[in-house]
């Protein structure tokens, strides 16, 4: 039982393994390593591409997917975040994909008996996000030992942040970060947006993550688009096949204008993408080991 909460706990062999084996499956590489399992799909909040991409994943190693509404669950009745999980796995789930926005939430999970894999917790860890963007970039540079990345907008509340910045200082990449003073985080890297647009091999953009701010923001929407949108005139000032990134969903004319959402230097759909063979990867793991 492969459980999957951080990169944290991963050895980059570890990371690379799961990489490769993503890399097999867009290539066509088979498996039905979850013939007839059944996987449960526990999101305590909203979600389009994880959770979607996770249950093509499962679907495509053979699995069946139960999805989960919060809204429509007990948990209106006053049932709790560790009964409900128990509920799924003692009516026989095989495998739990679990988001919820408290931090570390696996650690009250610990009497759970099948493979957990983590679609997000709070502000922590997003380490199927990570995978997918790891492989982004691996397939445009061929690896990662000496490339430049920023990230760019709201460090201190993006789970896809922190455990980028984690990973990708292990890999050998050299991570910096840039946005709103507001939004900054003790002990990365700042950098300007400006020097930023003209020195990175890859720029990576973050939405404001509203559902997590216990104040009003600062910033305007339109501050934010005229100080750090990626607008097509800021696009012809970076690097020579420098690369943009976003987790998703994007704010259309805050954090990216529209004309470079698909623009040549947008990678974002081909993320989307690759997270589902990353899944297929991840869920694989948790039956194999």
């Amino acid at each position: 039982m492969a459980n999957l909460f951080s990169l944290a706990d991963l050895s980059i062999p570890e990371v690379n393994k799961i990489l490769n084996r993503a890399e097999a499956f867009l290539d066509g590489a088979q498996s039905r390593a979850a013939e007839d399992k059944v996987i449960a799909s526990l999101f305590f909040e909203p979600s389009t591409r994880t959770q979607q991409s996770f249950s093509m994943a499962a679907c495509r190693l053979g699995a069946k997917v139960l999805t989960f509404n919060a809204d429509s669950s007990s948990m209106q009745k006053g049932e709790t975040f560790y009964d409900t999980v128990r509920t799924f796995e003692e009516i026989g789930s095989d495998a739990l994909i679990i988001r919820h926005k408290e931090n570390a939430y696996y650690k009250k999970l610990t009497g759970v008996k099948v493979p957990i894999l983590s679609g997000g917790d709070g502000t922590g860890n997003h380490p199927t996000q990570s995978l997918l963007d790891l492989m982004t970039i691996r397939q445009e540079f061929g690896g990662f030992e000496g490339l430049r990345i920023c990230i760019v907008g709201d460090i201190l509340h993006s789970r896809v942040a922190h455990t980028n910045i984690e990973i990708m200082r292990r890999l050998g990449m050299d991570v910096y970060t840039s946005g709103p003073e507001e939004f900054r985080e003790e002990g990365c890297d700042f950098i300007e947006f400006s020097k930023a647009l003209e020195t990175m091999d890859i720029l990576m953009l973050l939405r404001i993550q509203h559902e997590r701010l216990t104040g009003s923001m600062q910033t305007t929407a339109e501050e934010y688009n005229r100080d750090f949108g990626l607008s097509l005139s800021r696009c012809g000032r970076m690097k020579d096949g420098a690369i943009i990134m976003h987790p998703a969903p994007f704010n259309r004319g805050v954090e990216i204008d529209d004309e470079v959402v698909e623009g040549p230097r947008s990678r974002i759909f081909k993320q989307i993408r690759n997270g589902v063979f990353v899944r297929m990867a991840v869920i694989e793991r948790a039956f194999s080991e």
